[in-house]
């Protein structure tokens, strides 16, 4: 099995998230408090030996059948792969908050300056069609706009590779209009906004890295919410 890394910051539930997966993958790295995502997943490449590694966000809620199993060809090991989530908001159920799997030397080489992480990884990328989690991101007002921003910009900015433009304005739409879950308001509430820089700043790679700066995050939260 592939070395699994859990990432955390300041995550409400990352505890109990962590402690759910030791008692299955016992053997478990854990991440916790880099600032930065991307020297966040840099530190836990250091960390593994295996030439794949596996990426568990703190927010993400293992499904049962999920069981970390999957390995590569050799002609595969620099792919990054994605597999899908469900999103507790609106029921979107695609790549975003899902668990990964990523080349080590090539997080190792990472552009701390691209806005997307995992897509910038490597130019080969491939969506697994398993879902592996719930990204359960809403657990208080600001970790859920925060959320929703960050993903709302990318998608509107365009700066995701590889994406689909039709696809990409679907989910858009349905961040910005669809609230079925807990603190669903700021979930939308982030959507909007973040759609809303992302489309001023398209373009502007150094304006769209700030969704990465976590503390710039919570002081645009505390000005507009």
């Amino acid at each position: 099995m592939y070395d699994i890394v859990f990432i955390g910051y300041k995550e409400e539930q990352k505890e109990q998230n962590w402690q759910n997966l030791l008692k299955r993958f016992p053997t478990a790295k854990r991440v916790d408090g880099v600032k930065g995502l991307h020297q966040a997943h840099i530190k836990g490449a250091t960390m593994c030996w295996t030439k794949m590694f596996w990426i568990v966000d703190a927010d993400a809620i293992i499904l049962d059948n999920f069981d970390f199993s999957y390995t590569c060809k050799p002609y595969d090991e620099d792919i990054v792969h994605v597999w899908r989530c469900k999103n507790p908001i609106n029921d979107l159920t695609y790549g975003y908050g899902g668990v990964k799997l990523f080349p080590r030397r090539l997080t190792l080489q990472l552009d701390v300056n691209r806005p997307d992480m995992t897509t910038s990884i490597s130019p080969r990328f491939r969506s697994m069609a398993q879902v592996s989690n719930i990204t359960a991101f809403n657990t208080d007002p600001y970790n859920t706009w925060k959320s929703a921003f960050r993903e709302c910009t990318k998608l509107a900015s365009k700066v995701i590779d590889r994406q689909e433009n039709k696809e990409t304005d679907e989910r858009l739409d349905i961040w910005c209009t669809v609230d079925k879950g807990k603190f669903g308001e700021y979930a939308i509430a982030g959507a909007k906004a973040g759609r809303e820089y992302g489309v001023k700043h398209r373009g502007d790679t150094a304006k769209l890295h700030m969704i990465n700066n976590f503390e710039w995050l919570k002081e645009q939260f505390d000005a507009t919410v």
